[in-house]
Order: structure tokens, then C-alpha cells, then sequence
């Protein structure tokens, strides 16, 4: 609910709630010009709290002048606003001491206008400073300073999820650049052994051999895939730098023509701009699609033809594509597709190989142009971004019970006077019955006699006169009027409604 309307409804609520004194006042009765004084006095110290929490507080000290009761016991909620408003301990504790010095000023005039007993000031004075003064503004710089505590934890606990994950990844980032090294140190070496061996053999074989110069060549080219894929996994594990144009239309187009050099009849089919500006996630992608599908049909379909289509729309699909092959297939392990398959979704895109209903294999992929998931990370199931930060509503709602009791002290009181005072201004019935009545003496009953028994009956036209209704009869009031200075009775009368 919108904070202007909040208070709107809580300042409607004080305002009609003190006007009720109006048809069923609470002790003496009041000018009706006085009860809407301060009803619209009690109503305008819910803004005034919102936007001057101290003068709201020391505003408060004006309805104690007021015999309106109903119009004091709402102010303990605008104290309790006010007092989470204040961050100064000091500063509170004056305001409170200002306020109670007012509080027992304007009670004395009240209680020296309604000719009150000193114990009746003093209890009516302790009650309305101790229980609608002191306490809610308590309660309420309580609840106020806990809430920059609350932020404050929320913040260090968001602080220290982020170092743990920083932390994680870290030793995530050690540990990939140790493998790297380690493979880096131990196979590469051997790799490009390997392939200078195969160089020298080939040319050997030429020579003395021709009938194994397929063969040796073979392995020649073997060992220099082998060692391009070591360097890719290098650069996947942060430690070498992936190609710059790898995945463009040059670098597919260099793996066509490695692969028709090998042998193998390939065709590429490409369409669309180049993907030279590209993400470099899309492009590895994209280069490790075709590479795998050209090295799967050099194992399995060396005499196929084969079709490389590229096609960059608002996606980019890649299809390599090979017709039956006449050479034995061989078997394999799906380990190299099940990579794509992985690569592919990590980024968005769809992965799909299998064989075609006319024969030979196929091997598709759909992807993203711009993809927006993160980086590759190398491993599979940790936490890279931190959880979120525990919110202000989960770290106050176990400390509602401790920090709330005061207010609960406070505020329930308040709110339980203004029912019970409501109740018995609405559904009390001043009445007296005629035996009551003709006991009744001129110049001798005393006022208090009377509203100690009775109550205080509704206010006359007259002044100084009350009415109350005749017990039993729907049609007959009666009318006291009283001296102001002694309180004696001088008339009554009967009265028809």
C-alpha cells in the first residue's frame, strides 16, 4: 500500500475515532468545538510524524488540556513512528522529558477546569507519560536502530558470499592452469616428437616402402590433429589463447581444404555474413562442429562425399553432411559427439547427429548468434556467481519476537484503552430511573454525586445542564443543571425527546 494512503486512512481513523466524543463523551462533557479541535489536532500528527518526527512528539502534549480521551490514546502509534525516526538516544530522551514536562502542564489545566483531586492528576499524569509517551517512543527508537543493524549484517553476508565464491573460482582457475601446465609439459612435447617422427617416416616410406606410405601418412596427420586438439584444450582451460579466426568463413574453409588434401571429397556451402565479429563462444563452436565432422568421416566414410553448409541468419546452423561410404565403417565411442552435443547446448543451441534415411551421416547444429550464457568454466555442477544476498525481511523476522515485546507493551495498551473507551462511550446509556430522580434535592446533590453514579449524562442546550434518559420510557428525559463553582444542583426537570 502506497505510504501517502496508509496515512491517509490512519489519520481518518484518529479523526473519526476522537469525534465520537461528540454524541458519547467520556467524563465531563466538552464544547463540541473543542472535541473537533482536537480531533482534527490528533489527525494532522500522523503526517507531521512522518515528515517531523520530533515536533510530532512534542505535539502530542496539547490533547492532554482536551477531555478527550479518545482523541489522546491513538497518539502512543504516532510516538512509536516517531521514535524509529530519531537516531539519537540523547535527542530522544529530551524530547521525551520536554514532552512530559508539557503533558503535566496541560493536565493540570484540565484537571483545574474539571476540579480533579491531585491523586487523580498525578495517576492520569503517570499513565498518559509513562504508557502513550515513554514507552512507544522506546519501542520505536528500539525497532529504528535495529533496522541500519539489520542492513549491516545483510551487507557483510553478501560480502562474504561473494568472496567465497571468488574464492572458489580461484582455486578453480589454480587447479585448470596446473592440469594445463602438466599437459602442456608432458604431451605437447611428445606430440610434436611424434609428428616430426611421422614426418621423416613418410618420406622414408616414399622411398623404400610406397605400399605403407598411406599408412604412415596417416599417422602423420593423426598426430597433427591430435596436437591442434591439445592446443584447444590448453585454450578451454584459460592457459593458451584460442585462435583469432576460429569459426570465420577462412577458418572453416581451411579445414575444408585440409580434409580434401587428405583425401576426402568435401564441398563447402556458405551463406550469410562472416562471423570474423562474432562471439568468440559461437565461433569455437562453430569450428569445433565442422572439425569433429570432418575428422568422424575421415575414420568412417574416407570415400563419401561430403557438404559442409553454413548458413548465418538471425541463427547460425552448421550441417555436415556425408553420403554412404563404400570403406568398412568402424566402430566408435559417440565420446567426440557427445562433446558437441554439450558445447553446443552450453550455449543455447540445439545438437542433433544420426543417420539420414538415404544413408551415410549427418551432423547439425543450431545456434545462437548472440549467446548469452556465461563463459565455459571447465567444470560442471559448482557455484560461480554467489547466491543472492539474504534480504532485510529474513533477518528481521526472527528478531520480531525479542525487539517487538516493547512495542507490544506499548502499543497494545494504547490501542486497548481506545477500544475499551470506545466501547463504553458507544454503548453506554446514561440513565436514571423517576424513584432515582425524586431523590434528587435542589441546592443539595452534589454534582460528583451524580456522575460517580450515573456518569456524565448528554449535555443540555442549557450550560452547566446534563440529560438522561428515563429507565423504561422511550419518551422522557430528564435534565440536571448544576452550579459551576459549587456543584451544587440548582434545577430539574422532565423533559419530552
Amino acid at each position: 500500500m502506497n505510504v501517502k494512503v496508509r496515512d491517509g486512512l490512519w489519520a481518518a481513523a484518529a479523526f473519526l475515532l476522537a469525534l465520537v466524543s461528540l454524541v458519547a463523551p467520556l467524563g465531563r462533557p466538552v464544547e463540541p468545538w473543542l472535541i473537533v479541535l482536537s480531533a482534527v489536532w490528533a489527525a494532522a500528527l500522523v503526517p507531521i510524524s512522518a515528515r517531523w518526527p520530533r515536533w510530532a512528539i512534542v505535539l502530542t502534549a496539547p490533547l492532554n488540556g482536551v477531555n478527550n480521551l479518545l482523541a489522546i490514546a491513538p497518539t502512543s502509534l504516532v510516538v512509536f513512528r516517531a521514535g524509529r525516526s530519531i537516531r539519537s538516544q540523547a535527542q530522544l530522551w529530551a524530547l521525551l522529558g520536554v514532552t512530559t514536562v508539557l503533558q503535566a502542564g496541560f493536565g493540570a489545566l484540565h484537571s483545574w477546569r474539571a476540579g480533579d483531586s491531585l491523586i487523580e492528576y498525578l495517576l492520569g499524569t503517570a499513565f498518559s507519560a509513562l504508557f502513550l509517551l515513554v514507552f512507544p517512543a522506546v519501542a520505536g527508537a528500539l525497532v529504528g536502530r535495529r533496522k541500519p543493524l539489520t542492513q549491516v549484517l545483510m551487507e557483510r553476508n553478501d560480502y562474504l558470499e561473494h568472496a567465497r565464491a571468488l574464492t572458489a573460482s580461484t582455486a578453480r582457475s589454480d587447479t585448470r592452469a596446473h592440469i594445463a601446465g602438466e599437459m602442456h609439459d608432458m604431451l605437447s612435447h611428445r606430440l610434436r616428437q611424434l609428428t616430426a617422427h611421422a614426418g621423416a617416416l613418410e618420406r622414408s616410406a616414399a622411398e623404400q616402402a610406397p605400399e605403407l606410405r598411406e599408412q604412415v601418412e596417416l599417422i602423420r596427420k593423426t598426430s597433427a590433429v591430435a596436437m591442434e586438439e591439445l592446443q584447444e584444450i590448453l585454450g578451454v582451460l584459460g592457459t593458451i589463447e584460442a585462435s583469432e579466426d576460429a569459426g570465420t568463413r577462412v577458418d572453416v574453409e581451411r579445414l575444408v581444404a585440409a580434409s580434401t588434401a587428405a583425401g576426402v571429397s568435401v564441398h563447402l556451402e556458405w551463406s550469410g555474413d562472416d562471423l570474423a565479429n562474432a562471439d568468440a563462444r559461437l565461433r569455437r563452436a562453430v569450428h569445433r562442429v565442422v572439425r569433429e565432422a570432418l575428422t568422424n568421416v575421415h575414420k568412417h566414410a574416407p570415400t563419401a562425399r561430403t557438404r559442409v553448409v553454413v548458413s548465418v541468419t538471425e541463427r547460425v546452423r552448421v550441417e555436415i553432411v556425408n553420403g554412404p561410404s563404400s570403406s568398412p565403417r568402424g566402430g566408435g565411442t559417440r565420446r567426440g559427439l557427445i562433446g558437441l552435443e554439450e558445447r553446443v547446448e552450453l550455449i543455447g543451441g540445439q545438437f542433433l547427429a544420426g543417420m539420414p534415411v538415404t544413408g551415410g551421416f549427418r551432423v547439425a547444429a543450431d545456434l545462437p548468434l548472440h549467446p548469452v550464457v556465461q563463459e565455459e568454466t571447465g567444470a560442471t555442477g559448482t557455484v560461480t556467481v554467489a547466491p543472492p544476498p539474504i534480504t532485510a525481511e529474513i533477518l528481521t523476522v526472527p528478531r520480531v519476537v525479542g525487539s517487538g515485546c516493547l512495542a507490544t507493551l506499548s502499543v497494545i495498551p494504547a490501542l486497548g484503552t481506545a477500544f475499551v473507551l470506545l466501547v463504553v462511550a458507544v454503548f453506554s446509556r446514561p440513565e436514571m430511573s423517576r424513584q432515582e430522580f425524586d431523590a434528587t434535592q435542589v441546592s443539595v446533590t452534589h454534582e460528583e454525586e451524580i456522575t460517580e453514579t450515573y456518569g456524565f449524562g448528554v449535555p443540555s442546550s442549557n450550560a452547566g445542564c446534563y440529560r438522561y434518559h428515563v429507565r423504561d420510557s422511550g419518551d422522557l428525559d430528564f435534565e440536571l443543571c448544576f452550579d459551576r463553582e459549587s456543584g451544587r444542583m440548582t434545577t430539574k426537570r422532565e423533559l419530552a425527546r
